[in-house]
């Protein structure tokens, strides 16, 4: 396979930005693969497209430079300066490629659609792609409801049609990246595909899909631990997750509403692995001053062999756009391996990237793992 493009849902963020430049940082050979679950052996038999293949481009509500955000992270210790510096070249002609995102009110969600829709077209056209993978990784919207509109492909056709406005922004996104043709990522935890009707669509156009809501620092961490109590014949009482994070993310989750989805899918996994609900509360803060950096602290209770009580604690530190951005490219290099196989609907077997995999209740990290490796193995020969 050649020819695949990353087109992003907030292309001028950290994550977007932090994966641009190490996409071009590793096809300049000034940076290595580490982090990528696709340049593992058991992963790159699934037979991946080249890294030297992928063209970028997005959409973006921001004002700004993808050279300018590049230089905001590099001083804040995401990457080293240097490579903003080298790379300014590549990041302004990635920058040209960005199209101005969709604006809540402004005109109809038919026509925004319509005109998503056309620029992944042209995007695929202008550089001869053969496929186009969407990613979003715009900020984190609140869950979607139960609203008729979305409940068929019928439904939602026909309310688009009456002017009305039934689609959250990542999943008018979902909805032109399935007409035009494209796989999909849902990177965060908004609505997205995970909607009735746009899983009809992705059928519909023969489309994959992964999602939802990348799991790369503290969840990470869960899915691990979960199954070893579990295993162990541990009761855990109660486990206790404090979230201190900066950023755009951070802010955007500082709103209750935004938060909802995040904090539903990290305490979902946990008590799908324990196989029982587990007390204790889960706080995601903002600390502006963390920047782009985020820490968890857990405190985990538990009981033993004759009641007896015991605890755990872990501190988790780490930059949340770094974790991210490796596994943006793995995803994009194995959903446009799927394509090219033929795959349609959501993909369970990506679910170890996710706390909440769709089509999917598996949790623990190394059943994930299994069942990941088990597809590749098949994709190497061409079968799914």
């Amino acid at each position: 396979m050649s020819g695949v493009g990353i087109w992003f849902v907030g292309a001028r963020g950290s994550v977007a930005t932090t994966t641009t430049v190490g996409l071009l940082a590793i096809r300049s050979r000034l940076a290595g693969h580490v982090g990528m679950v696709s340049e593992l052996p058991e992963i790159a038999a699934a037979g991946l497209p080249a890294l030297d293949g992928i063209v970028v481009g997005g959409h973006e509500v921001a004002e700004g430079t993808l050279g300018k955000r590049a230089e905001e992270l590099s001083a804040g210790g995401v990457f080293p300066p240097a490579l903003a510096t080298v790379l300014a070249g590549d990041l302004a002609a990635a920058d040209e490629r960005i199209r101005p995102g969709v604006v809540a009110g402004h005109g109809t969600q038919r026509a925004a659609a319509e005109r998503v829709e056309a620029e992944l077209r042209a995007f695929r056209d202008e550089h001869g792609l053969d496929r186009v993978v969407v990613v979003d990784v715009s900020s984190t919207e609140p869950p979607a409801g139960d609203v008729p509109a979305l409940a068929t492909l019928a439904a939602l056709e026909a309310a688009l049609d009456a002017g009305e406005a039934p689609l959250p922004g990542s999943s008018l996104y979902a909805y032109a990246a399935f007409r035009a043709g494209c796989a999909y990522v849902a990177f965060t935890p908004s609505p997205g595909p995970r909607v009735p009707a746009l899983e009809q669509l992705a059928l519909d156009r023969g489309v994959p899909w992964a999602g939802s809501d990348a799991k790369t620092g503290e969840t990470l961490v869960k899915t691990v631990l979960g199954p070893m109590f579990a295993m162990r014949a541990l009761k855990v009482r109660s486990w206790s997750s404090v979230n201190l994070l900066g950023g755009g993310d951070g802010q955007t989750l500082a709103d209750p509403t935004n938060a909802a989805s995040k904090i539903a899918t990290k305490a979902n996994g946990l008590e799908s692995i324990l196989g029982h609900p587990v007390d204790g509360p889960l706080h995601i803060d903002y600390v502006p001053d963390l920047g782009d950096w985020k820490t968890a602290w857990d405190l985990v209770s538990f009981e033993g062999f004759l009641g007896t009580r015991m605890s755990m604690q872990f501190t988790w530190s780490g930059c949340d756009s770094s974790l991210a951005a490796p596994l943006v490219l793995d995803l994009v290099r194995l959903v446009a391996r799927a394509h090219e196989l033929g795959v349609a609907g959501p993909m369970p077997q990506l679910g170890f990237f996710f706390k909440d995999p769709a089509a999917s209740d598996v949790h623990a990290l190394s059943t994930q793992w299994e069942s990941l490796v088990a597809w590749c193995e098949r994709a190497g020969r061409g079968t799914t």
